[in-house]
This record gives C-alpha cells, sequence and structure tokens, in this order.
C-alpha cells in the first residue's frame, strides 16, 4: 500500500485521502439513487426526447425540469450509500482535528454545494441531448466522474484546474473532503452553475421536436 511508505503524496496523507474516498462513494450513491437514473431516462434510442415520450412530460402541471430530475430511483444505491457513510466514518476517527459542531456543520454544507454542482453539471450534459437525441451525454460524465475519487493535488495542474471549474467533478469531492480554501466561493459558483445548467435545459426544452408536430 502507498502510505505504507510515504506519509503523504502532495499533502495529502492517509486520513484525508480515506476522507475523500468516502465523500466519492456518498456523492456517487446520491447520484445513482435519483439524478443519474431519472435524466438518463431523456437519452438514447429509447430516450424520451427521440422517442417523443417526453410530450407526455410536457402536458403536465408541473416544471418539467423537476419532472425529469426526480422521475426514477434506484434503491439499491442506497447501500452504496451506507459504504460510503461507512468509509468516511472511518477516516473522521483517523483525522487529528475533533469533529466539532461547526466542523460538521461546514461539512453538510460543502456537502449540498457538492450535489448542486453535480445535479448542474448533469443537467447541463443531458441538455445537450435536445439537439443528439441518440447520445448518451451523462455516459461521458459518468466517465469524467471516476477522475474525482483521487485528490486533485495529484493531477497536472492545469487538469486540476479543469476539473475544478471546466468539468467540476474534482471539486465535487474535494469541497467537502475540505481542502479547498473558499467555501463561500464554491457556494456562489454553485449557485451560477445551476442557474446556467437550468437556462440551457429549459432553453433545449424549447427547442424539442414534438412527436406530434
Amino acid at each position: 500500500m502507498l502510505f505504507s511508505q510515504v506519509e503523504t503524496v502532495n499533502g495529502w496523507d492517509f486520513p484525508s485521502t480515506l476522507a475523500l474516498l468516502g465523500v466519492y462513494l456518498l456523492i456517487g450513491a446520491l447520484h445513482n439513487l435519483v439524478i443519474g437514473p431519472s435524466l438518463d431516462l431523456l437519452a438514447g434510442m429509447d430516450g424520451d426526447v427521440w422517442s417523443g415520450k417526453l410530450d407526455f412530460t410536457l402536458i403536465r402541471p408541473l416544471d418539467t425540469q423537476f419532472l425529469v430530475s426526480l422521475r426514477r430511483r434506484r434503491l439499491f444505491s442506497l447501500l452504496d450509500l451506507a459504504l460510503g457513510i461507512g468509509v468516511l466514518g472511518v477516516a473522521l476517527s483517523r483525522l487529528s482535528q475533533a469533529l466539532t459542531l461547526l466542523r460538521t456543520a461546514g461539512f453538510l454544507v460543502a456537502l449540498l454545494v457538492a450535489v448542486t454542482i453535480l445535479y448542474a453539471v448533469l443537467l447541463s450534459f443531458t441538455a445537450l441531448v435536445f439537439w443528439s437525441p441518440g447520445v448518451l451525454f451523462t455516459w461521458v460524465f459518468d466517465g469524467v466522474f471516476q477522475m474525482a475519487r483521487y485528490p486533485l493535488g495529484l493531477y497536472p495542474g492545469w487538469l486540476g484546474l479543469a476539473l475544478t471549474w471546466i468539468i467540476p467533478v474534482g471539486a465535487i469531492t474535494t469541497i467537502p473532503a475540505g481542502t479547498l480554501p473558499s467555501l463561500a466561493l464554491m457556494t456562489v459558483f454553485s449557485i451560477v452553475l445551476l442557474l446556467a445548467a437550468s437556462a440551457l435545459f429549459r432553453f433545449g426544452v424549447r427547442h424539442y421536436q414534438s412527436a406530434s408536430s
């Protein structure tokens, strides 16, 4: 094992790396529980956009983005959620800092920011389906998201910046792990990203070619 040979790698010790892995498993489970499977229904050759099934969603008296984001659940992901919580608990028990109420509140806020960024990025990828209905853009995101299981400090500088600000999958796990300096900045970034993703999605809906048209 790497950490049996060295104490730190680019500033990351074993407990902090384990904490990041726990956050990765936790957020991955939340993604697979509701958001991912719901948005995946729009894409592909049998997806709602290609087949025209989205017509039935559009005529419902509720917000379209809300409906397509929360309509399917994979309950077996609760096991992954429990695993992530377990790994995170082990990591916290090994960290030198005491787990105070303030730090717990900060972690929960950071986790909310991370999930917001995750949803915004997924929604942006999903919006591209309205121009290429047969392409599973969310699968592209899933491949990139694998890079979030490793600390940003292990990547070259340019790639670390790209994984923080361009396709911010690295920031999704690094924020709750507590290694980014400004939670307030990332909170603002997550809100801006969510608004932009929602605008792109609604723009795509307006250009949707209904099966009945």
